[in-house]
């Protein structure tokens, strides 16, 4: 058995490849950049009005209107003292422009161009290069694409990036007791929710959830489904069967297709029994059957791995300290994640701590890290991982 910074310390010290690939822009999403992009030209390229208004020259209270404006116009304008445009929000300002005047703070009478306001020099006028600089390192290499992150390449005319491609992940449930929802179940058997739960856990840290199965407590059949998977995937995710009952057959069934292990057990609750091994570049995670004990494990550990083989940096749910809501006591000797709520900055530990209720998991949106046995008081610091 390890602890839990050992065990993290194990799946942060694996030696992992990305391959690099040339995406569209629009399937970047959740990738992680393979190399460093910089800034083709000044963003913006040239001087644009920041509003609806007059683009005027000179520090005088009246101008003559001599043209116009409009966002997408290419042409080239100029303006001489006491001069002035209608402009558009966007639209490239004449030369020789002192300000843009918006234009609820003038009167227009004919031709003439009446201010109601000081001009002051650069007002509402969006200078070329303010964002971003020509040569500008704009994203490093790991930068995770983010719908900002197009929106930036996009401004910059980028149709495509290269960026690591994502693991292909396979997740298998076992259990005899397990029935697909939606289908009719008799005394005794339970709903399968797992695979599913990994799968829009996976979707929602920007993965995908290539394959889902559920496989029967048998060994030569769990065996052939690992062997099946493994040859398609980089990582496989298996729920249940990984303890020491007598229908657990997921660890000798590893140790049948050669996966080496490389930690079996972790001092902390919930999960367990947890499995990590590897199969030359394949990974495999055995997860606790328990529904919290599963999506727990997938947070703290899966997930740094994810990250880590597509690129980024590999540090897994953002963690902070906050105080307790309230005075809480933990009498095991385990370190413990608990099912939180995080409101007004603030921690509520939760109703519901069971290993199997997922229940008060979803009412949350915080696990709460403490290592017991502990009296918590309220107004004390405590790390949690938002999920």
């Amino acid at each position: 058995m390890v602890s839990i910074e050992e065990a993290l310390a194990l799946v942060n010290q694996q030696e992992v490849k990305g391959t690099p690939d040339e995406l569209p822009l629009a399937q970047s999403l959740g990738c992680c950049l393979s190399k460093q992009i910089q800034s083709p030209f000044d963003l913006p390229s040239f001087d644009n009005s920041a509003m609806d208004g007059y683009a005027v020259c000179g520090l005088t209270s009246q101008f003559e209107i001599v043209g116009e404006v409009a966002a997408g116009n290419t042409s080239k304008n100029e303006l001489s003292e006491g001069q002035a445009m209608r402009i558009f929000t966007g639209g490239k300002v004449p030369e020789n422009t002192t300000a843009v005047i918006m234009q609820e703070k003038v009167r227009v009478e004919g031709t003439a161009l009446i201010l109601e306001e000081k001009v002051v020099e650069g007002k509402n006028v969006r200078k070329r290069g303010t964002e971003i600089a020509e040569g500008q390192v704009v994203f490093e290499e790991g930068h995770r694409v983010t719908p900002a992150t197009v929106g930036v390449l996009s401004s910059l005319g980028f149709g495509s990036v290269t960026a690591y491609q994502q693991p292909v992940i396979h997740v298998i449930a076992t259990g005899n007791e397990l029935v697909e929802p939606g289908e009719e179940k008799e005394s005794g058997q339970i709903y399968e929710s797992n695979s599913q739960t990994l799968a829009t856990a996976l979707q929602d840290q920007g993965f995908y959830c290539g394959s889902r199965q559920k496989i029967a407590d048998d060994l030569d059949v769990i065996a052939e489904g690992i062997d099946e998977n493994l040859e398609q995937c980089d990582v496989l995710l298996i729920t249940g069967g990984i303890s020491v009952g007598d229908y657990d057959y997921v660890k000798e069934a590893l140790e049948e297709n050669d996966v080496e292990e490389i930690f079996y057990k972790v001092f902390q609750k919930p999960g367990k029994p947890l499995y990590f091994g590897r199969r030359e570049n394949q990974f495999v995670f055995a997860l606790p059957g328990n529904p919290a004990s599963s999506l727990t494990c997938f947070y703290v550990y899966v997930l740094p791995l994810l990250q880590k083989l597509s690129g980024g940096a590999g540090n897994g749910l953002m963690r902070v300290n906050l105080p307790m809501a309230h005075d809480y006591e933990i009498k095991f000797d385990r370190p413990v994640f608990l099912k939180a709520q995080i409101e007004e900055k603030k921690v509520s530990i939760l109703d519901g701590q069971g290993s199997s209720m997922i229940h008060s998991m979803a009412q949350g949106n915080a696990l709460a890290f403490v290592k017991g046995p502990i009296q918590i008081t309220e107004g004390d610091p405590i790390e949690c991982l938002l999920i």
